[in-house]
């Protein structure tokens, strides 16, 4: 049954009321996504897609909690606070209101948040990620398009208005820092007669919040995924993380890698490419990523379009 997202999980968007939040809510209702409200502070009251907007999460929170415990919105406030949620936060706010808006969501104890905010100071992302962690709630992002269940829903906008052209149910896991290589991956999964369990844009910035071996460790326990697929970058050591968890047998799925970046080593030291996540730490780029992976038994792909390929068998 896929992994982050049920057809039972409710989502609220903060940042719902500006231009990137409501065009996301629309995306994700479209995709029968169960977006319940939204958040945006001094916007109270309002409606987005029909869905209400509260001024807080908390609020939002104890909205989610009113439907769980049978209440109508317009019922006696009384919840129980016990329930169980599953609950997914999905942040489209300004860069500089960014820290503010994912601490709101992490002190109100919301398990999975998406932040799809580009250009959030760095400092900014690490003090989010340890506070995160304290509380042991998952973020996915920063820069991160979403992910998707397909048949079940998305969180973002991965896919785009060509969501139901590019993806369909299936049993391929695929993880990417590319948006748009998460997309293209998917559509060559379909051109393949195969469909995907859950795709996941991870994001590019520097520091990610759920990276690829904590992606690895849902997929392995989820029945649905045969085998994964991951577009990695030269840049960030995250990869290498992957040969540990195969090694301690956390994860044993068949799994194949790209590592795009490899004419990097031809470029002027210093120059700057693609993503913030691109930095490259000496001696652990695409190559030896690469001679790190395979020593574990990861199919490693020469061309990205050889990933459906290396995994079909299996899938």
């Amino acid at each position: 049954m896929s992994i982050l997202i049920t057809p039972e999980t409710k989502v609220i968007v903060q940042g719902i009321t500006g231009k990137e939040g409501a065009k996301a809510t629309k995306a994700m209702l479209d995709y029968h996504t169960n977006v319940v409200c939204g958040v945006t502070p001094n916007k109270g009251g309002q409606e987005v897609e029909e869905k209400p907007v509260f001024n807080t999460v908390k609020e939002a929170v104890e909205y989610t909690d009113l439907m769980d415990s049978g209440f109508r919105q317009n019922d006696t406030p009384h919840w129980d606070s016990t329930i169980q949620k599953k609950l997914v936060s999905a942040i489209y706010v300004p860069p500089f209101a960014a820290k503010a808006a994912i601490l709101e969501a992490i002190d109100n104890h919301i398990p999975l948040i998406n932040v799809i905010v580009e250009r959030i100071p760095i400092q900014d992302t690490a003090y989010c990620l340890a506070a995160a962690k304290e509380k042991n709630i998952h973020l996915i992002g920063p820069s991160s398009l979403g992910f998707i269940a397909p048949g079940i829903g998305r969180v973002g906008v991965v896919g785009g208005p060509l969501v139901n052209e590019i993806f369909q149910p299936g049993t391929v896991g695929i993880i990417s820092r590319s948006g748009g290589m998460t997309n293209e991956l998917s559509w060559q999964v379909r051109q393949a007669g195969l469909g995907q369990s859950t795709a996941v844009h991870g994001g590019g910035d520097l520091l990610m919040g759920m990276a690829y071996a904590d992606l690895l460790r849902l997929f392995e326990k989820d029945e649905q995924t045969k085998a994964v697929i991951i577009f990695g970058e030269h840049g960030g050591s995250y990869e290498f993380e992957i040969a540990e968890i195969i090694k301690n047998k956390e994860y044993t799925k068949p799994l194949a890698i790209y590592i795009g970046g490899k004419f990097a080593k031809l470029l002027p030291e210093g120059m700057n490419i693609g993503h913030a996540g691109a930095i490259v730490e000496r001696g652990k780029g695409a190559l030896e990523k690469e001679i790190a992976l395979a020593a574990v038994g990861v199919k490693i792909a020469e061309h990205y379009e050889d990933l459906v390929e290396l995994i079909k068998p299996f899938a």
